[in-house]
C-alpha cells in the first residue's frame, strides 16, 4: 500500500488552509510540510496497525499482519483454517511440510497441515540459526525437532564429505 498519495492530500489540504491565512501564513505551511511528512506517514501506520489489531479480533482465528516493506506498508492476511472432521482410526498425519511443498514429508504417509506459530523473537532467532547451521529451512527443522520429541523416529541428515553432496529425509 503507498502511502505518498494520502500524505500529498494532506499537504494540499494543509496549503489550501494556509492560503486562506495570507502570504505568510502559506509560506510557513510551506515551510512545516517537509518535516511533517514522517510524522504523518508514522501516525497513517499506527492508525493502520490498530485497524489490523481490530480486524484480527473479530476474524479470528484468521488473522491480518502490518508489515512495513520500505516505506510502504504491506497486508499480510491469513485465513482462518478450514477443518475437515476426521475418523478416529485413521493414522495421524504427517509433519507439516512447507507451504512450498506437495509431497508428504514421510513418504506417503497422508496429508500435510499447516499451523500457525508463535514463538519469542529471541527463541525465533535462535531457531533460525539452529536451521541455518544445519542447512535446513525452519519448518524443515522444526518438523525434526517436534518428531524428536514425540519419539516418532528421527529424521536422518547427512553430507557426503568427498563429493560435496547432501542428502536429507526421514529414517525409520
Amino acid at each position: 500500500m503507498n502511502l505518498t498519495p494520502y500524505v500529498e492530500l494532506l499537504r494540499r489540504e494543509l496549503a489550501v488552509a494556509a492560503a486562506a491565512g495570507g502570504d505568510e501564513a502559506r509560506e510557513l505551511a510551506e515551510r512545516l510540510t517537509a518535516p511533517l511528512e514522517s510524522a504523518i506517514r508514522l501516525t497513517l501506520l499506527e492508525a493502520l496497525s490498530a485497524a489490523t489489531a481490530e480486524i484480527t479480533r473479530d476474524l479470528a482465528p484468521g488473522s491480518v499482519h502490518l508489515r512495513l516493506t520500505g516505506r510502504d506498508p504491506d497486508f499480510v492476511v491469513t485465513p482462518a483454517a478450514t477443518e475437515q472432521p476426521a475418523a478416529m482410526d485413521q493414522a495421524p498425519a504427517a509433519p507439516a511440510a512447507t507451504v512450498d511443498e506437495t509431497a508428504t514429508s514421510a513418504g506417503d504417509r497422508g496429508a500435510t497441515a499447516r499451523i500457525n506459530l508463535r514463538l519469542p523473537d529471541d527463541l525465533k532467532a535462535r531457531v533460525e540459526d539452529a536451521a541455518a547451521r544445519e542447512r535446513l529451512s525452519v519448518n524443515s527443522w522444526l518438523v525434526r525437532a517436534a518428531a524428536t520429541a514425540l519419539g516418532t523416529g528421527p529424521s536422518v541428515s547427512t553430507a557426503a564429505a568427498s563429493s560435496g553432496q547432501r542428502f536429507t529425509g526421514w529414517a525409520r
